[in-house]
């Protein structure tokens, strides 16, 4: 990995250089909220925001997207591939956490047995800046390793007080702060400032939050805890959690058809695994038909099964779900759990 320092003066003419051939796309201030969105200059940026109310996910896997229109009728029946052209954009101001979550993506994606050319065009047309930021109370990263992230951008800044270390992921990227801006090597006095940084974002996590370990053990050894039916009594099933989630990546396929019924499109839309019509089939069977089960399923997902495919946690520890759940269920719930059994366990 190679590493530069510039000046935080600098940053302006670096997002005037992306925004000469990119879609530049950043954390900007929404009413008390905050949202990647596209702007047009650098004033538009918040760079220390807290944590934004939605994820980058949006950009790589739309909430509806096209995958090809059809005529069932006429001279023109048949299906007609869909054009899908991305604009080349730079998602400028990730925290490690959504870079991470990003990497989790990947792995579900791409996959060699079945391509997925949607989301393969998303991906090589973006260009991801990750920037360090300060945990809120709601943030549990470090106790999914998410907190640092090691690829998957292309360049990754750390503020260490006027000025950038720059970790730097492509050659692409390279060139562009070489052109914008004047980067130099890392002294002694940038990595010790770099260091100091890293160990002040550690201690800012919020104590109060547990730290378990053998987490997926945990999972399957009280899989059939009462602790689901507690959680499932709770759950509203309104899908706010994968809402925000930035590693959900359930959907289903809808045809949509015009008024004749002779043409439409068929669109992939976001699903969830906790609406009472996910498990359902043909026949009315219902794989899932209780909340226990779905919630059960939902954290057993992200804190294990994803965990024994790929080696890393689903979840990515942001806190958005923290948030959005109006019921108080989320993955800090089953870790306070696991902590509760624990201290029974000593008793």
């Amino acid at each position: 990995m190679l590493y530069r320092v510039i000046n935080a003066d600098e940053l302006p003419a670096l997002i005037d250089a992306f925004m000469e051939d990119y879609e530049v796309i950043a954390p900007v201030a929404r009413g008390r909220s905050f949202a990647f969105e596209p702007i047009e200059s650098f004033d538009d940026i918040v760079l220390d925001y807290p944590t934004t109310l939605t994820s980058l996910k949006k950009y790589y896997l739309p909430a509806r997207e096209t995958l090809f229109e059809f005529n069932t009728g006429g001279s023109g029946e048949g299906i007609e591939a869909y054009e899908l052209t991305v604009k080349p954009r730079v998602l400028f101001g990730a925290h490690a956490c959504d870079v991470n979550a990003m990497n989790n993506l990947n792995l579900v994606f791409d996959d060699a047995r079945y391509p997925d050319p949607y989301y393969e065009a998303h991906r090589k047309a973006t260009m991801i800046v990750g920037i360090s930021c300060s945990p809120t109370s709601t943030c549990f990263c470090h106790l999914l390793e998410s907190d640092e992230v090691r690829s998957g951008y292309d360049l990754f800044l750390t503020d260490i007080g006027g000025r950038y270390f720059v970790s730097i992921g492509s050659v692409e990227a390279a060139n562009i702060l070489e052109a914008a801006c004047d980067p130099r090597e890392a002294t002694d006095e940038d990595r010790g400032a770099f260091r100091k940084v890293t160990r002040a974002r550690q201690a800012a996590f919020d104590e109060d939050i547990p730290h378990i370990q053998e987490i997926p053990m945990l999972m399957d050894a009280f899989h059939s805890d009462a602790f689901w039916d507690e959680l499932g009594g709770r759950c509203l099933s309104c899908t706010a959690c994968s809402s925000v989630c930035p590693t959900c990546y359930c959907f289903d396929i809808v045809d949509v058809l015009d008024p004749s019924g002779k043409t439409g499109r068929r669109d992939r839309v976001w699903d969830a695994c906790t609406s009472p019509q996910f498990a359902l089939v043909t026949g009315g069977h219902n794989f899932r038909d209780s909340a226990r089960e779905r919630v059960r399923h939902r954290m057993y997902h992200k804190l294990n099964g994803f965990n024994s495919q790929h080696g890393r946690y689903l979840c990515v520890g942001c806190g958005r779900c923290v948030r959005a759940c109006k019921a108080d269920i989320s993955p800090i719930e089953v870790l306070r759990f696991f902590e509760e059994k624990g201290a029974d366990d000593a008793e």
